[in-house]
């Protein structure tokens, strides 16, 4: 049970930070030419915007399971819609749109749901030890 509470305590952790480094990369689009530098620079850091709320939002489940697993399967949920009619708007395809939602906004399901995982089988070992 202890390699099961490790693994589920990390999981979600290095899960989510490397979707929030997959998101962060779309912001390199900021990087054009015929800007200035500083207009590069102004761009991408308006382009990580999300990146930084996902990290503050990273914090918060860090630190209350819980809380951070609903969050981010609210996320992941609730963002579906926009994202996949956003993109079906651009390329009209329902299957490349549904593909952009598996790989940018899944993952944010993943995460949430292993944070409720981590914080299940905590409370599990918890009671368990509690009880004994």
């Amino acid at each position: 049970m202890k390699n099961q509470l490790t693994v589920f305590h990390w999981l979600p952790r290095i899960l989510c930070i490397l979707a929030i480094l997959f998101i962060s990369m779309f912001a390199l689009d900021a990087f054009a030419p015929g800007l200035t530098i500083w207009q590069q620079l102004a761009d991408f850091g308006m382009h990580l915007v999300p990146s930084y709320i996902l990290i503050a939002l990273l914090v918060i489940a860090w630190k209350w399971e819980f809380a951070g697993g609903i969050i981010f399967l609210l996320i992941g949920l609730v963002t579906s819609p926009f994202i996949y009619t956003h993109n079906y708007d651009m390329n009209h395809s329902v299957w490349i749109s549904l593909r952009v939602i598996l790989v940018i906004n899944f993952p944010f399901v993943l995460v949430g749901v292993f944070f409720l995982l981590s914080n299940w089988f905590k409370k599990k070992e918890a009671n368990k030890n509690g009880a004994s």
